[in-house]
């Protein structure tokens, strides 16, 4: 694809850092094609990047992101007001079903007993 290896360290930081300061990951039809636009990476590129340098397909690096997200909403008292579905909408996610999938994916623990154990 004509990336050396030095490219690819300087896109993926490129994309941590869009990720990480504009959040895109909190838009629910996030797609591969919209991110490679907003990050200026083109979608080959893109694709390349998160398979080779974060070692994943774009489904799981996105929601991982949604998922450390939710971790901290479900941790702070700040958002007590809404629901752990709330949550989860909130963070991007479209279903109920994939955000719990996830979510145990990368904690190990349910979004709920998650919660439990930062409120106790």
């Amino acid at each position: 694809s004509g990336l050396t290896p030095e490219k690819i360290e300087n896109l993926a930081d490129k994309l941590a850092e869009h990720m990480k300061i504009e959040k895109p990951f909190l838009n629910e039809n996030l797609s591969l094609s919209l991110l490679a636009k907003q990050s200026e990476i083109s979608q080959p590129h893109l694709s390349q990047i998160i398979n080779q340098r974060f070692k994943m397909n774009f489904y799981d690096f996105v929601n991982r992101y949604r998922v450390e997200e939710a971790k901290q909403k479900l941790s702070s008292s700040d958002f007590d007001h809404l629901s752990v579905l709330g949550i989860a909408f909130d963070c991007g996610f479209k279903s109920k079903s994939s955000f719990n999938r996830y979510f145990k994916k990368y904690t190990g623990v349910s979004p709920s007993v998650f919660k439990k154990k930062y409120t106790e």
